[in-house]
């Protein structure tokens, strides 16, 4: 028998994230938390095994200057003997030569939201730009539900449409994390054919190297404080109940 007409059209979207590179900047308050923390933390500390190095070589050299015989414990002749004051200096240069990398990449500088090296302290979401009916609008990765599939193979179907299957991600859960609902316009709804109910999964991209990736459509990599200069209002809304910072 032919299977029953279905009102409402399927469909399974996939919320693709990168997820933050680097923490984010602190506040004043969380600044004031870890020095106090700090504090705290080097009152109780104890000594660690450089620092009794060095107050056991700072005690000999006192020795030797007030003239006392003692035993420097250097390991006997041919051994050489790393002081603790050597240590430090080392370290010191080493620390001279090192150069964090920048909190902003030229992504940032420039505006580029097509690369994955932009606002490394934040979660980006990937945004693809689908025709519906007869208008271009961004939204999540989608593609209709068929006859045989799970809706999280939907999703995961419409996300190897965008970026083919070399491309690796975690999908969280087999259960949609949402679900957004619209009615079709009156000149093409029927009773057999009311709107579209789509259902949101959520995944982690594990691969930062896009290189790969066959991006034959528009493509954005936005986080979360830019999506509303994309998504419709009512969409936005939908996909930031289930979406953190």
């Amino acid at each position: 028998a032919a299977a029953a007409p279905r009102p409402w059209k399927l469909f399974g979207a996939m919320c693709l994230l990168r997820l933050p590179r680097i923490t984010q900047p602190l506040q004043k308050e969380e600044e004031e938390m870890e020095a106090l923390m700090g504090q705290i933390e080097l009152e109780k500390s104890c000594y660690s095994d450089h620092e009794i190095q060095k107050l056991q070589e700072e005690e000999q050299l006192r020795r030797r200057k007030e003239g006392i015989d003692d035993d420097d414990g250097g390991g006997g002749p041919g051994k050489t003997v790393i002081m603790a004051q050597d240590l430090e200096e080392k370290w010191e240069q080493k620390f001279l030569r090192f150069e964090a990398a920048p909190r902003v990449t030229d992504a940032d500088r420039n505006e580029t939201r097509t690369s994955l090296d932009r606002r490394l302290d934040s979660n980006l979401l990937l945004l693809v730009k689908q025709k519906i009916g007869s208008q271009d609008l961004w939204l999540l990765p989608q593609a209709e539900w068929q006859p045989g599939e799970t809706l999280r193979s939907t999703a995961e179907r419409a996300m190897a449409t965008v970026l083919g299957d070399r491309i690796q991600a975690k999908v969280l859960g087999n259960a949609p994390h949402g679900i957004y609902k619209y009615k079709f316009p009156r000149a093409i709804r029927t009773e057999d054919n009311v709107g579209a109910k789509v259902f949101f999964f959520k995944a982690f991209l594990q691969s930062s190297d896009l290189a790969q990736a066959d991006l034959k459509r528009d493509y954005l990599w936005v986080a979360k404080d830019e999506l509303g200069a994309y998504l419709k209002p009512e969409y936005l809304k939908k996909v930031n109940q289930f979406l953190l910072d």
